[in-house]
């Protein structure tokens, strides 16, 4: 069957651009993913719309003949050293368009868009089993990373670990951007989740600086969105963290963003030292929090424990997958 959409390059997203989007993203995810919310308008504009950290956007919307928003492709072009190799894929279509090729006319777009930028990796995210799956590897995508995504009750949590002795370390919270006088330090245990587990995928490496840590709070706090960190100090060393995000908008679900512990600083418990204490810390300066979401690559068997710990239930599965593109 021949395409019956239209697909557009957005430049500066509009508010009536914005709003379609969140639209098919909203019929996409729940047709695919029951009891999944979807992001908050808010979070989708300021994601079409706001400076992202160490990428740049691009963006497509498909629509029908009669106008109506049918699909949409976001292309995230990663531009730290290290990284530039690789760019980053979203595509929803709306359930009642496809099979119409709508998905196929999105994807050419961000295939051309990548070789044209030079970038010889292009990688996507689709639930287990789910129809963006099916889609991903019929069009040559290859399963690289499988993560399990799980979800804390906040008033059910077992934070005991949080009054565990640790005896040389101490705690350090925050809200928002780090202090000055643990930036630099912040910086170097940020350097640290280039170990993280990552399968196959062709992720490449990031480079943390106080100057890029300060900025990715800017990033967040542009969007509307809030970010507690809780760290571990040891004489003058930031030995481990963990860190939350709430979106704008977000009235129940907080994510759970990086957990790292330095690698002279593991085997002590740190991990789940700081996760019990921001448990400790939702409960008193987020009351409204019910529940976190996090994610982690199956075969990190550590974070895995230390979250079931905590009391971490099973939620979903994701798989990332990878297209391999042809560079000169």
């Amino acid at each position: 069957m021949s395409p019956s959409a239209h697909v557009t390059p957005l430049q500066r997203v509009s508010d009536t651009e914005a709003a379609a989007w969140h639209q098919v993203v909203a019929a996409s995810t729940a047709h695919d993913l029951p009891g999944v919310p979807a992001p908050h308008p808010g979070h989708i504009h300021a994601q079409l719309t706001q400076p992202a950290l160490g990428s740049r956007r691009l963006a497509w919307l498909a629509t029908a003949a009669d106008g109506a928003p049918v699909g949409v492709a976001g292309l995230r072009l990663f531009t730290s050293t290290g990284q530039r190799h690789l760019a980053e894929l979203e595509l929803h279509v709306d359930p009642g368009h496809r099979r119409l090729g709508t998905g196929t006319l999105l994807l050419s777009a961000v295939v051309a868009a990548c070789r044209a930028e030079g970038r010889r990796s292009l990688v996507a995210t689709a639930a287990a089993d789910s129809p963006g799956e099916a889609f991903s590897e019929r069009h040559g995508f290859r399963r690289v990373l499988a993560l399990d995504h799980l979800l804390l009750d906040v008033a059910r949590a077992d934070d005991a670990a949080a009054d565990a002795e640790h005896p040389g370390y101490e705690l350090a919270c925050w809200t928002g951007t780090v202090p000055d006088d643990l930036a630099e330090a912040f910086a170097a245990a940020k350097n640290a989740m280039n170990d993280m587990p990552m399968g196959d995928m062709d992720y490449g490496s990031q480079t943390w600086t106080a100057d890029r840590v300060r900025a990715m709070a800017e990033v967040l706090a542009d969007r509307g969105d809030v970010l507690l960190t809780t760290a571990a100090l040891c004489k003058g060393e930031m030995a481990g963290y963990t860190e939350i995000v709430i979106r704008a908008g977000e009235t129940r679900r907080a994510l759970q963003y990086d957990t790292v512990v330095v690698p002279a600083h593991r085997g002590h418990g740190l991990g789940l030292w700081v996760k019990a204490e921001m448990v400790r810390r939702l409960r008193a300066e987020q009351p409204g929090i019910v529940e976190i979401e996090t994610d982690n690559a199956q075969d990190n068997t550590h974070m895995l424990a230390v979250n079931r710990q905590l009391g971490f239930r099973f939620h979903r599965s994701t798989h990332e997958h990878q297209l391999d593109l042809p560079t000169t």
